[in-house]
């Protein structure tokens, strides 16, 4: 059993951001070994439970939920930062080139590696992440992060057309290896497994079909791809697929609409696509950074409010420009101020850092498992330093809410706030 003190944030049910400036969190092995959450709160009513254990005494920091990616791109992680007109060249010119060394199984364990360093130096403990392609590509990153014990969930990209040499996969074998993929790793310790085809218009019809096979025979593994996120993206999908009602109705069509399908940005949507998001438990990874760099457009949060269905924060990297949570949260709320070309709102710092944790959880369906510091809960946490820089220290001192102390660190926070991250009781960071 460890007992820590500290300030604490946690958030109920509901999304209530749930917060004790003098906490305490007790964590502990289950029936079957794997470190949970056995208490949450307040110092004072908890702490006559603890007495005589141990106690780790952490001043001036705050323990928070691990957060959770719901988008990222492992194989992009040296792509971020490439400059392009927009989304279809900056694919072809940066993306698809890299992609295409990760047929070499050292060079992906390598990639993986570093890949899984900056998920940790940010406090993301959770990732719902593509690989390439190439099964090694998933072999290397299942196995980099079974080794830190990370909860992934990662699959074989699918794109069997409209692809260059190296990248472009076969029908048939794709499916075969997909399901392969599924057998070795869906599962394994806290990892999953995502059925990947890219987006619409890099897979054949009887790709998609093969895929929306597979996420019938395996209902509990995940689904993730791409949708509406560019004008020139949608036109090309309407061409291709002209029998369908929408690029969102594309997925519907060939059975890839379902609870755990997770589909990145959600951008140019109307509200019968947001119906049948709503209607068939699929989710948006709402990726901010990445649409404002590649000139995208910009989530409507009070659209997806209004009709009713589930959402998180993705980094989105290496269309996004940070694996850090912090600009994620600040890039959602000016996407969600954003009020030209839809409704403006603004998103609460309390909501934006439940986007970021326990409401991204909830949307993958792992709510309860992870995001979150209420008992039963996985003990993946970070330990937070309010006062990691002199501007940010000043900031915080200066808080008189938790929304303003919330706020304070989403605007002026980066890497450099996170002092660790503990996963089943191994430590990353600057204090381990």
């Amino acid at each position: 059993m460890h007992v820590y003190r500290s300030a604490l944030l946690r958030f109920a049910d509901d999304g209530t951001a749930l917060y004790d400036q003098d906490g305490l969190l007790a964590i502990g092995p289950d029936a079957a070994g794997r470190q949970r959450v056995q208490a949450a709160g307040a110092w004072q009513a908890l702490a006559p439970q603890y007495a005589g254990v141990p106690v780790q005494h952490l001043p001036g920091r705050i323990l928070a939920p691990g957060f959770v990616d719901m988008h990222v791109h492992f194989p992009q992680t040296d792509v971020i930062g490439s400059p392009a007109e927009g989304l279809l060249p900056w694919l072809e010119n940066y993306t698809f080139p890299h992609e295409t060394r990760f047929s070499d199984a050292a060079y992906a364990q390598q990639v993986a590696q570093v890949f899984i360093d900056e998920l940790l130096r940010h406090g993301v403990t959770t990732a719902l992440a593509f690989a390439t392609s190439h099964p090694v590509s998933v072999d290397a990153l299942m196995g980099a992060a079974q080794q830190r014990q990370l909860r992934l969930v990662t699959g074989k990209v699918l794109q069997d057309r409209h692809s260059p040499d190296g990248v472009r996969d076969r029908t048939e074998e794709s499916l075969l290896d997909t399901e392969a993929l599924i057998r070795r790793w869906h599962g394994v310790d806290r990892l999953g497994y995502a059925i990947t085809p890219r987006f619409a218009p890099t897979s054949t019809p009887q790709q998609l079909r093969g895929a929306g096979e597979l996420a019938a025979r395996y209902p509990d593994v995940w689904i993730q791809s791409h949708v509406a996120e560019n004008r020139d993206e949608i036109r090309w999908a309407r061409e291709l697929f002209p029998g369908s009602r929408s690029y969102l109705g594309v997925y519907d069509d060939f059975g890839l609409m379902r609870e755990r399908a997770v589909y990145a940005h959600c951008i140019h949507f109307d509200d019968d696509d947001r119906a049948l998001m709503r209607a068939t438990g699929a989710v948006a990874a709402v990726s901010p950074t990445s649409n404002l760099f590649l000139g995208s457009g910009f989530f409507d949060f009070a659209g997806a409010d209004r009709v009713g269905f589930g959402h998180g924060l993705a980094s989105d990297v290496g269309g996004g420009t940070s694996f850090s949570p912090f600009h994620t949260m600040l890039a959602a709320y000016y996407v969600g101020r954003e009020g030209h070309t839809k409704p403006g709102l603004s998103l609460s710092p309390e909501r934006l850092w439940w986007l970021h944790t326990a409401g991204a959880a909830q949307a993958l369906g792992l709510g309860g498992v992870v995001g979150n510091l209420q008992p039963g809960c996985e003990a993946d946490f970070l330990v937070l330093n309010p006062a990691a820089t002199p501007l940010l220290a000043r900031k915080t001192a200066q808080a008189g809410s938790l929304a303003e102390l919330l706020f304070a660190l989403i605007v002026l926070g980066d890497d450099r706030v996170v002092e660790e991250a503990v996963i089943s009781q191994a430590k990353y960071g600057s204090r381990a």
